[in-house]
């Protein structure tokens, strides 16, 4: 599976305003509070991997839900395009001891709220979600993503990403590859 990604910084009450112009599905809310590990036998800065517990919570939610994700390097220069692989673990703070007793040293966290969205323009084969990230200590941007199966999918469901910016009035030339974690680290 890979992740193709666009991310840019954005005024986020002016695209909620265009998001409901182009009758986009609100998905939900929710927070997220991501802590991300370094690894005892490689650099992930070096290499641009990542391991990450992600605790999300909504406001209806007693507790938060916990996965674990590793993301590959970068594929591209010209998105946040990567294999990504993802799964739910039933206790993030165990997780967290078990990643900790092996070595991986937790670097950070990047705290945000996200509103999720779902599009589909006609002139794309690929649904996309648009988040709207408030990130703690680093600002407001939008994100436009989908999942593909195969390396051949990523051009076109990039250039479907750079249409949806455009569709909100964003420019994609205005795209960021730095993480959350890496604009965090460098504030």
């Amino acid at each position: 599976m890979y992740e193709v990604e666009v991310k840019v910084p954005a005024d986020l009450e002016a695209v909620r305003e265009r998001l409901e112009g182009l009758d986009a599905e609100h998905e939900h809310t929710v927070v997220q509070a991501d802590t991300y590990y370094d690894a005892p036998h490689r650099s992930f800065p070096d290499t641009d991997e990542a391991l990450r517990i992600r605790r999300e919570s909504t406001p209806d939610m007693d507790e938060s839900e916990s996965r674990v994700t590793y993301k590959g390097p970068l594929l591209d220069d010209e998105s946040k395009s990567r294999e990504e692989h993802e799964t739910g673990v039933a206790d993030g703070e165990t997780m967290d001891a078990v990643l900790t007793n092996l070595g991986f040293d937790p670097a950070a966290t990047v705290r945000k709220e996200r509103e999720h969205f779902h599009l589909t323009l006609e002139a794309h084969d690929f649904p996309y979600t648009i988040t709207l990230d408030s990130v703690d200590d680093v600002g407001e941007f939008v994100e436009v993503e989908t999942d593909v199966e195969t390396e051949r999918e990523l051009e076109p469901a990039r250039e479907g990403a750079y249409a949806v910016l455009e569709e909100l009035d964003l420019e994609p030339d205005d795209q960021l590859r730095t993480s959350y974690l890496g604009l965090l680290l460098e504030s």
